[in-house]
Formats: structure tokens, C-alpha cells, sequence
């Protein structure tokens, strides 16, 4: 291959992938709720009619790197977490659903200090930071959120074929070995998300 055709190449790889990724944030932006039932068979998951997916400990996958600077300028490293159960949430302040459960996740955080548990907001498509640490101030928010404007965090930080998010807002939650156990696809109250974290805290 000569040089010239592989520089004409390159550019038009880097659009593919930017194209790939505003596709599927676009097509997944801000979904309201879900009740079907899916089959999990060639996955290793189940969704229940209340739209929560759940994999069977022993089955469950590991995230890919989920790490980058907090909306506050922080560093930090979902790996870091690991022993504890981790709830992961994907929002943007320009999303009325995202709004809608908000009350809720701060509400449960709240309750569940001092447990193994920490949250961990995947911010994405906000223009600017001040939007979201606006958000945050509104809602009371208590823990951090990495800010991924472009949605790359999203997109590549969890394995194809795993119960990674697929809307926003979306909520992944971990086990305490860091691997994928529950998702919701929708905005959800606090009854759904302890239903989401409960069990884990359980689990030996």
C-alpha cells in the first residue's frame, strides 16, 4: 500500500467510527420506559416484565476500562472499586426521564452510605460541564459522575453481548468481583434499583 493511499484511508476509518458512535447514542437518546420480555438464551441473561435484566452469578462479564475525569476534575477508575457493589448511570441534564429518577438514585445513595455500595453517573451530551454540575446541584446528587460528552465510555466500555446500557438513562449495576449483573434500559424509581442492588449485597 503506498503512503498516499493509506493517509486517504485513515481519515475515512475515523469517520466511520465517529459515525458509529453518533448512531447509536442518537438512537438510543433518552428512551422512556420498557416492559417486554426478552430471551436471554444466547447471552445468559433474562429481563423481567418490570424491564430489569439480571445474569446468573457465575455467568456475569466484565467491564472493559471505564475510567477519566470526573465532572468536578477528578480522576477516577471504576476498576478501583472493585469489593464493592457498583451502580453505574447513564444520564445527561438534558434528559427528562434522567430528571424523573434522579430524586431516586440520590434518595437510595443517601440511604446505602456506609454500605459496599458506590455510584458512579456516566454523563454524556452535555455541551459543557456547568449543565451537569448544575444538574447535580438541583438534585442533590451525592456521588460522582465521569464526564463522557462523547459517549465513548459508553460504547466501548462494555463487552458486546453483555448487559451493557442501551439508552439514556440506562442504570448497569456490578457485583462486587466488578462484573455486570443487572441493567435497566429506562428511568427508574428507588423500589426498582434496591431491587437491583439488594441481592448483590447479599451474595458471598
Amino acid at each position: 500500500m503506498s503512503l498516499s493511499r493509506g493517509l486517504r484511508r485513515a481519515p475515512r476509518r475515523a469517520l466511520a467510527a465517529v459515525g458509529v458512535l453518533s448512531a447509536a447514542l442518537v438512537l438510543s437518546a433518552c428512551g422512556g420506559d420498557s416492559n417486554g420480555v426478552e430471551s436471554g438464551n444466547s447471552t445468559n441473561f433474562v429481563t423481567s416484565k418490570g424491564g430489569i435484566s439480571t445474569a446468573p452469578k457465575g455467568e456475569r462479564a466484565s467491564i472493559n476500562q471505564i475510567a477519566g475525569e470526573t465532572l468536578e476534575g477528578e480522576k477516577l477508575d471504576v476498576a478501583d472499586l472493585k469489593g464493592k457493589v457498583v451502580v453505574l448511570n447513564v444520564w445527561g441534564s438534558w434528559c427528562g426521564p434522567c430528571r424523573a429518577e434522579a430524586p431516586h438514585f440520590t434518595k437510595v445513595a443517601n440511604e446505602l452510605k456506609g454500605e459496599d455500595v458506590a455510584f458512579v453517573g456516566l454523563n454524556t451530551r452535555d455541551a459543557n460541564k456547568q449543565q451537569a454540575l448544575a444538574f447535580e446541584a438541583d438534585y442533590k446528587v451525592p456521588y460522582p459522575s465521569l464526564y463522557d460528552h462523547d459517549g465513548k465510555l459508553i460504547l466501548f466500555g462494555f463487552p458486546k453481548g453483555t448487559l451493557s446500557p442501551q439508552g439514556i438513562p440506562s442504570t448497569v449495576v456490578l457485583d462486587k468481583e466488578g462484573k455486570i449483573a443487572a441493567r435497566a434500559v429506562m428511568a427508574i424509581d428507588d423500589t426498582k434499583l434496591r431491587s437491583m442492588i439488594d441481592p448483590l449485597l447479599k451474595e458471598k
